[in-house]
């Protein structure tokens, strides 16, 4: 039987405290729920002391929130826990996070104190939060760095004091997968009552091996991990929770197996990108825009042949409705007479042929190939021209205005207008074009580039949109942002239509 592996959400805890991710109440809610139906087993849901804000909302989530543990973090400090436990009242399972640093480093810069000091204040914490709450977890900050014979002493100190769950983190991301791994192992051979604990990791992504360390706990000892969606987190980010899930279902030789729907894993790191607006990087494993997309032309033969020649994962075992094959100028024949036939066109191998020096030139010319290209290419001049076409974009905000747009498409040669309003100016032209088209698609990622620099820079946005199960992508590029941003949707939208 396969060894359970708990997985510890801290997306709304270390995960917010990403510069500019900052969420309100209603948002961490949103996110939590999402976070329940991903099957994760515990939610840290802030730092209660920290702001009214942090407080109130573990307040909200744990009386929404039923089947994961709540947990609260505090600093091993009287007036940190009692908030901690206030804000936990309506918790149906709660716990509370406390510790200290474990690292010479810590304990003689951060804390200016000593070993003997630090030691009993660890005691002191778990033995006060304990009165209140029956579940505490306790972090020996900095870990990765810390001598080992202190951190036997004091993982052993706490346990004895009450501790439930002990967290070792390699908090500033040092350690190599070997060194921790053998770390979590003394541990589990030298601490005498280990066996009343959990052992959890809370790896950072510094030097680029959180997901490496963690797996090394895991393998020695570790059963409960500490991860954030998307990998979001302090500095470099935390373990990704995405990876630690997909590793373990797909490394069937690990044993361990979570409680991880992982359909939900695509769906709940594209809400939490767009409620942190913190785009997903393109090829972030997993998740990223390019986890599953192939421009190489003997990569497309392969997946077209058999999708496990190059993917490990079926797409759709993440949430991600299907693999992308990219037309560039690396694409080889079989990716090119799989799109032709996706639009209708049957062609024989010679005619392949000739179509495809064609194609390889236009490839050359443009990154790119879209359906419209490949219509031109068929000499279908109907269909290669844009079904929409931009006419007018004029819109008005400013405090304390309303934001309104006005949008004139030409669809078909005919011109339709339309005013709407919105959150700012981008939203209600998008909502202006969508009562024109009629059409009830879903802005799934919204990214804007500068060119250059300056004020008087050409901006170029990218976005996709989810409609009927499919993604489509669009591209605009403009000195007004506000037409760049309505020429990358117009350009989506044509791709639908």
């Amino acid at each position: 039987m396969k060894q359970r592996i708990y997985i510890f959400d801290t997306t709304l805890r270390d995960g917010e405290q990403v510069p500019g991710c900052k969420l309100n109440t209603v948002e961490k809610i949103e996110i939590a729920r999402a976070l329940d139906k991903l099957g994760v087993d515990v939610i840290e849901a802030g730092f209660p002391i920290s702001s009214p804000g942090d407080f109130q909302s573990v307040v909200e989530i744990s009386k929404v929130i039923k089947e994961p543990i709540i947990c609260a973090l505090t600093r091993a400090v009287k007036g940190d826990i009692d908030a901690a436990v206030e804000s936990l009242q309506f918790a149906k399972r709660k716990r509370i996070h406390t510790g200290i640093g474990s690292s010479d480093v810590h304990i003689k810069h951060k804390f200016k104190s000593t070993r003997q000091e630090v030691l009993k204040r660890a005691v002191e914490a778990v033995k006060y939060a304990k009165k209140s709450v029956e579940d505490i977890e306790f972090y020996a900050e900095d870990a990765g760095r810390a001598d080992l014979e202190f951190l036997v002493k004091m993982v052993e100190a706490v346990i004895a004091a009450g501790a439930t769950v002990v967290n070792v983190p390699d908090t500033t991301g040092y350690c190599l997968p070997e060194e921790y791994g053998k770390k979590i192992n003394y541990l589990v051979k030298h601490v005498k009552n280990i066996e009343r604990v959990i052992i959890s990791t809370h790896c950072h992504n510094d030097l680029g091996m959180a997901t490496a360390n963690t797996i090394a706990g895991i393998i020695n000892g570790v059963r409960q991990v500490e991860v954030t969606v998307n990998g979001i987190g302090e500095r470099a980010g935390n373990t990704s929770l995405e990876e630690i899930a997909m590793i373990l279902k797909t490394h069937h030789d690990l044993n361990k197996q979570t409680n991880i729907n992982s359909r939900q894993i695509y769906p709940v790191s594209r809400l939490v990108s767009r409620l942190m607006r913190m785009p997903v990087q393109p090829n972030k494993a997993i998740v990223g825009r390019n986890a599953f997309a192939h421009s190489s032309g003997i990569h497309q033969d392969g997946i077209l042949k058999n999708r496990e020649n190059y993917e490990i994962i079926d797409p759709q075992n993440v949430g991600v409705p299907d693999s992308s094959i990219i037309l560039t100028a690396r694409s080889g024949r079989a990716a090119l007479n799989h799109h032709l036939e996706r639009l209708g066109y049957k062609i024989s191998k010679k005619q392949l042929t000739e179509i495809y020096k064609q194609f390889l030139l236009l490839a050359d010319k443009k990154r790119e190939i879209n359906d419209e290209d490949l219509h031109l290419l068929m000499g279908d001049k109907t269909k290669g021209k844009q079904k929409v076409e931009i006419k007018l974009v004029e819109v008005v905000c400013g405090t304390p205005l309303q934001p309104m747009a006005t949008v004139s498409l030409l669809i078909n040669g005919k011109e339709t207008s339309s005013t709407a309003s919105g959150n700012g100016p981008v939203d209600s032209a998008f909502n202006a074009v969508n009562k024109i088209v009629k059409k009830r698609v879903m802005l799934e990622e919204f990214l804007i580039q500068a060119m250059a620099q300056g004020s008087d820079d050409l901006g170029k946005v990218h976005i996709q949109l989810k409609y009927k199960d499919f993604i489509y992508y669009g591209f605009g590029a403009d000195t007004d942002i506000i037409v760049a941003s309505v020429k990358a949707y117009v350009d989506g939208l044509n791709k639908i239509i």
